[in-house]
């Protein structure tokens, strides 16, 4: 009678050990570039798809895009002296406390109408993972 008697070896379970610390290794020093690249893609799509939304149809009910001054706050909640109010339909866009939200870095969004890279339109971004305006990591709709 044959016995047949496989098993791993020592050598072979210190090895699989040594390769499942390297791929440990490898994930847990790669999650900070993977969650760092999303926080960036999060305010890419709110600045560049969900505001325009909300923008564009206030822009349709009151004839121009909120003034700098009226800032994104006017798209939750009316404004109390611009002329058209009658006409403002919204709220226009939901927010927590009827506060405009804020970037993934803490940071409000900055809003300007007439815009500095749109010159007829509206300029939406954020500061960025550097919090300073100006800089290369700005993400705007421009």
């Amino acid at each position: 009678m044959k016995r047949n008697n496989r098993a791993f070896t020592l050598l072979e379970i210190i090895v699989m050990v040594g390769i499942l610390a390297l791929l440990a290794t490898l994930l847990i020093t790669k999650t900070e570039g993977i969650f760092g690249n999303s926080q960036q893609t999060i305010a890419r799509i709110f600045v560049r798809d969900s505001l325009k939304t909300s923008l564009e149809r206030y822009r349709m009910d009151l004839g121009s895009f909120p003034t700098t001054g009226e800032g994104l706050v006017v798209l939750m909640t009316a404004p109390a002296t611009t002329a058209g109010t009658g006409n403002w339909r919204g709220p226009y866009a939901d927010a927590p406390g009827g506060k405009p939200p804020l970037d993934p870095w803490g940071e409000p969004y900055q809003y300007r109408s007439p815009g500095t890279h749109n010159k007829t339109g509206y300029d939406l971004f954020s500061k960025g993972p550097d919090k300073t305006e100006g800089t290369e990591d700005d993400i705007g709709n421009w």
